[in-house]
């Protein structure tokens, strides 16, 4: 039953919110022991995972493909753990940051149903709860996002919801026809049956709905517009709490069906996806560096990392999905204490224009620090996780020749680095305006501790580089076992 933990824990997170509803203080309390314990559960399945491969819960004794099936390979528990870790670093974040008209408005409960659909979608072996999961997710995120009421808000949220919907639209409809294919809606069991389906033109054109509609939740190109128009508008605590999860499910659900599913048009796919790829790390690195809005810029910049990610799928090779393994580690660790830098900054001198920010490293050297961490290991200078992450995509690239995205991914990481520039000089270089609040502010320990954390965990995913791209290969090895996987949900059943 521990595959189970992961959701189980997000639900009592919810209960226990509902029932503390008018108490706020407790709320906030609760919370920290969930996601605690949701961090213990998933690093003991990971734990599990490693000595004995995929774990298997068929829901109510239903043998598979009848029933409910979830199943975690090292992939599912490696992402289910930077969940927990994600989700416990928000937690400790909003304890200070979430103000108590939202808290009392629902936050928590909203949080750990974000939680829930999250790690739902990393659990699942079936496309339909899947959709069902995603859906969680897109409720929670879309009443958090507009949680507040205030007018930038509720116009980021109707853009976000409006594409969202028609991503979700697309997904029912393509697993519909699917269903009409095969007959079942078991990953396990399409792997097997699909490639007996005879029209493969049709196949193609489901795995294209699936490609456009996974594509909206991740925000590639060209489908990414609603994330820079939304993910800004806010509290920062749910801006860090979207930048790490959010896309990063879109993705997943990406790598999980091109490699296990629509494998037979793999040819198309993969060279699609390495121009998708390109295009999305020119896009977003190009929107961050026009950005004077700290928060935009950082959100064009989760674009812009989406594009690695992709890259590694399109690669289609063991070092490919190795990367995009370690990559989506680092660059959910990053993007979140970016975030909660952004709002420690917004904390201490009361905005996210960085044309008033300043004289940040003179006054606090160690909220300097807190940045540049993680800002060198989002650029890919060494010995930072992004080095690593980036020189197995640059490998990989260069082994399957695939020179055009490789020369692409490297500019990139150029003019990521200029990006990060501008915001150090403006941010914490120059001098301070000479209306800040800077000396006067204090920043509370709730603040900056998830971000020493997560900034400090991306420095040691550098310095044991090693054995975590030796584990970013074993589950790479895994998605490409496919009969490992099939065996474990399906057992003998043919």
């Amino acid at each position: 039953m521990l595959i189970a933990t992961p959701l189980l824990i997000p639900l009592l997170g919810m209960l226990l919110s509902l029932a503390l509803w008018r108490r706020p203080t407790a709320q906030r309390y609760t919370a920290l022991f969930t996601t605690a314990a949701g961090l213990a559960a998933s690093l003991a399945l990971l734990g599990q995972t490693l000595r004995g491969g995929v774990q298997t819960l068929q829901v109510g004794n239903w043998p598979a493909p009848f029933g409910i099936t979830l199943a975690v390979d090292l992939f599912g528990a490696i992402m289910l753990s930077v969940s927990g870790l994600v989700g416990l670093c928000v937690a400790v974040f909003a304890v200070q940051a979430m103000d108590r008209a939202r808290v009392s408005g629902g936050f928590y409960m909203l949080f750990h149903a974000l939680l829930l659909g999250v790690n739902g979608a990393f659990s699942t072996g079936d496309i339909f709860n899947l959709y069902v999961w995603f859906e969680v997710m897109l409720m929670a995120s879309f009443v958090l996002l507009a949680l507040g009421g205030e007018r930038a808000q509720l116009e980021g949220s109707i853009k976000y919801v409006i594409l969202n919907f028609m991503a979700s639209a697309l997904f029912l409809t393509a697993t519909g026809l699917l269903y009409g294919l095969t007959g079942t809606l078991n990953l396990a069991d399409l792997a097997l049956r699909l490639p007996q389906v005879e029209a493969r033109g049709l196949v193609t054109a489901l795995a294209m709905m699936y490609l456009i509609a996974f594509g909206i939740k991740a925000a590639v190109f060209p489908l990414f517009f609603w994330l820079p128009a939304s993910y800004h508008t806010p509290p920062v605590v749910v801006t860090a709490l979207f930048s790490g999860l959010l896309t990063k499910v879109g993705v997943y659900a990406m790598i999980r069906l091109f490699t296990l599913v629509f494998t037979g048009e793999a040819a198309f796919i993969n060279t699609l996806l390495l121009v998708v790829a390109g295009l999305t790390m020119v896009v977003g690195v190009l929107g961050a560096a026009a950005q004077w809005d700290l928060r935009r810029l950082l959100s064009f910049h989760i674009i812009s990392q989406i594009g690695y990610l992709v890259m590694g799928l399109g690669l289609a090779s063991q070092g490919g999905l190795a990367g995009a393994i370690y990559f989506m580690v680092h660059v959910v660790m990053a993007k979140t204490a970016l975030f909660f830098v952004a709002g420690i900054l917004d904390r201490i001198q009361g905005g996210f224009d960085l044309k008033q920010l300043g004289g940040v490293f003179k006054a606090r050297p160690w909220i300097a620090a807190l940045f540049a961490v993680p800002a060198l290991a989002l650029a890919g200078l060494p010995p930072f996780s992004g080095f690593f992450a980036k020189l197995m995509l640059v490998k990989a690239g260069f082994e399957g020749g695939q020179f055009g995205v490789v020369a692409v991914s490297l500019a990139v990481s150029l003019l990521t680095l200029y990006s990060m520039s501008k915001v150090w000089q403006e941010a914490f270089w120059k001098p301070a305006p000479a209306d800040s609040p800077l000396p006067l502010q204090r920043v509370s320990a709730w603040l900056w501790a998830p971000a020493l954390l997560l900034a400090a965990g991306g420095l040691a995913m550098g310095l044991l580089a090693g054995p975590l791209v030796d584990l970013s290969n074993l589950a790479a090895a895994q998605l490409l076992d496919r009969a490992a996987y099939i065996t474990a949900v399906l057992g003998g059943v043919r």
